[in-house]
């Protein structure tokens, strides 16, 4: 698995391996913020070529799930300061994943009580996990055109209070059926107006926000997370070739750091944006069903194969704070503990073992 360890530049920061830390949401973030035991976790796992944060929200509508960070306000920035800084003595880089969650929200997560918006006024069909029991989702406020233009500029905001932040870029979810993924699919997207119906509207609001926050902080310190075809948080998605095919071409001629891709079965459109993006492509590689969690020798083939620039895997990393170590030494791997994924201490956080411990 050498493969892994060849150095890559994206955009203009210099990477010493291809072994990326995917985001992961912890929900250890109270009250919006993120803590000292946050900077451990990632300081931790500063060895990656690059750490992409948890999600991130760009407002407070954009918040989908408890206690998970935001980077909308002065108090966020300086706490996630802290993190940043840590993983950066320690020889890391990072880049915060900025999010809009849409219609995967619950008034109770705003402190108005407000609906959560959407492109349309469709239901997700899911459910909120709270302290009280699950609360369904409900059907969200179809946004206006004044919405949408705040909400770029929620997104531009963002990503100027991550470069102040000390993040070396971001990276804009598309992804797992939040807000821009909600706008690119068929089925979440009924609009009639500039932004639904034809595959260009409805690709239109991604790429007005890849342009957005590209023109604030710079195309190099910018990626975007796409997962074609998934069906998670109630998406589908009936042209999935056409439309990714049209996303990627229309994202052409803005030089991003990169294209992260989440591949859930679905190497055939793994290949075509591969064949029509000319830039940096990152591959959470799930090619077979067997696949899943991805680890590191399935990643080591799509690099072998010329199908990505570099890896990214999610388990692997939140249980192995020093997985380039164990790759090298071709040691065994610690098992994820599923049950504290989102609880909220150290365990599963931070005690995961190391090799020397």
């Amino acid at each position: 698995m050498s493969g892994y360890f060849e150095p890559l530049t994206i955009g203009k920061l210099d990477l010493p391996n291809r072994l990326v830390m995917a985001p992961m949401t912890r929900n250890r973030a109270y009250g919006g913020l993120v803590s000292e035991l946050t900077a451990e976790y990632y300081t931790q796992r500063a060895s990656a070529g690059l750490i992409i944060s948890e999600a991130t929200q760009v407002s407070v509508i954009g918040q989908g799930y408890g206690q998970t960070p935001g980077l909308h306000s002065a108090e966020q920035v300086r706490a996630w300061r802290t993190v940043t800084d840590a993983v950066h003595a320690a020889g890391g880089r990072i880049f915060a994943q900025l999010v809009h969650c849409g219609r995967i929200g619950h008034p109770s997560l705003y402190s108005d009580a407000a609906l959560p918006v959407a492109p349309s006024a469709i239901a997700s069909g899911g459910q909120l996990f709270t302290p009280d029991g699950m609360l369904d989702h409900p059907t969200p406020r179809e946004m206006t055109a004044e919405d949408i233009a705040r909400t770029i500029e929620d997104f531009v905001i963002a990503a100027r209070n991550a470069v102040d932040a000390g993040f070396d870029g971001v990276e804009l979810h598309g992804a797992n059926g939040f807000l821009l993924h909600q706008f690119l699919a068929d089925t979440t997207n009924r609009r009639t107006d500039g932004y639904g119906g034809s595959l260009d509207a409805r690709i239109r609001f991604t790429v007005e926000v890849v342009q957005a926050v590209s023109a604030a902080i710079g195309p190099e310190r910018v990626g975007i997370r796409l997962s074609p075809g998934i069906t998670f948080n109630g998406m589908a998605e009936n042209d999935t070739a056409e439309l990714y095919t049209a996303l990627v071409r229309a994202l052409t001629p803005v030089p991003l750091a990169y294209i992260h891709v989440f591949e859930i079965l679905t190497r055939d459109i793994t290949e075509l944006i591969r064949a029509e993006w000319p830039g940096t492509l990152i591959l959470c590689a799930h090619p077979t069903p067997e696949s899943f969690p991805s680890r590191p020798e399935i990643g080591a083939e799509a690099l072998r194969d010329g199908i990505a620039d570099a890896i990214a895997m999610g388990e692997q990393w939140l249980a192995n704070p020093d997985l380039p170590e164990r790759i090298r030494a071709g040691a065994p791997y610690n098992i994820a503990d599923k049950d504290t994924f989102y609880t909220g201490d150290h365990l599963g956080y931070t005690d995961y073992p190391t090799l020397n411990a």
